[in-house]
């Protein structure tokens, strides 16, 4: 079982880069991927997606890939016929409004579009070879991460799920009780009323009335299917949110319907208990992957 929430980070100084990842991801029914990397690297996306994809099934996922070079090979051309130009036309407004050409700072003729430009290769293997083992290595402590949470839902749902079992094999158990006090219940009314002139037979029929209208027989035999369908669903699926979100969904139904039946206060109160530890089972659901 492994937790959707997870975080890592890793910064590595290279020879002539630093290069960091990191990585971190919150619940979500689907997997939500975002790559957020240098703009000159977006032909990389796909290459980081495509490992990611093959080790995340859900999760709102965000991950931020940096590179900082140290000594990057770049070079810078001036346009100094542009330079001249912008130089010009602002000093013309500088005129205008009442100053000199002295007024205008150099910095904002650098500024203009043009004026300088940058030429500089980007090798985009040399690249991958450089981030991808970063990438890896946090990508390994991001999984490692998810699945030591994962470890964690696992063993407090195994202690919610056991107080469910409690309470349907409680039901189990009361399912008898109940037949006899709908029975007992039935014989003493019509005693009350017909004395002994009460007709065993009358009683049997408003008994069996009674059990097709309030048992709850089915519901039992339903809810320890399900019980044991999400305890497999925890043990042998490697992801079993989605089927343990639907499992839950008809546990609920099974319960809601045998407190909608419930005629005594002692399976009330456990039908309480019952739907307490599920909602339980259902909020850590919520983090499965």
């Amino acid at each position: 079982m492994t937790s959707m929430t997870g975080y890592a980070y890793k910064e590595v100084s290279l020879k002539d880069a630093v290069v960091s990842v990191e990585i971190k991801s919150v619940n979500s029914r689907f997997l939500d991927l975002s790559i957020n990397l240098p703009p000159y690297l977006n032909q990389l996306e796909s290459r980081f997606r495509a490992i990611l994809t093959a080790k995340i099934l859900r999760g709102k996922v965000d991950v931020y890939i940096r590179v900082k070079e140290v000594n990057a090979d770049e070079s810078v051309t001036a346009d100094v016929k542009a330079a001249k130009e912008y130089a010009d036309a602002i000093g013309r407004i500088a005129e205008a409004l009442g100053k000199t050409a002295d007024d205008v700072p150099l910095s904002l003729i650098l500024a203009q579009p043009g004026v300088l430009n940058s030429d500089r290769d980007y090798d985009v293997e040399k690249y991958w070879s450089m981030i991808n083992p970063v990438f890896s290595g946090t990508l390994d402590t991001f999984c490692a991460d998810r699945e030591r949470e994962g470890a964690n839902l696992y063993k407090d749902l195994l202690v919610k799920l056991d107080k469910l079992d409690e309470c349907a094999a409680f039901f189990k158990e009361w399912q008898p009780k109940m037949e006899t006090l709908f029975k007992e219940q039935i014989t003493q009314k019509f005693n009350e009323l017909l004395g002994e002139h009460a007709d065993e037979q009358r009683i049997m029929t408003e008994t069996a009335a009674m059990l097709v209208k309030y048992t709850i027989n089915e519901e039992i035999v339903r809810l320890h299917s399900h019980l044991t369908a999400l305890r497999t669903e925890m043990k042998d699926n490697p992801a079993p949110g989605k089927k343990m979100d639907f499992l839950c969904q008809e546990i609920n139904r099974e319960i809601n319907t045998i407190g909608s039946k419930n005629q005594f206060s002692e399976v009330g109160a456990m039908v309480i208990t019952a739907k307490d530890s599920l909602e339980n089972i259902r909020e850590q659901a919520r983090n499965v992957e």
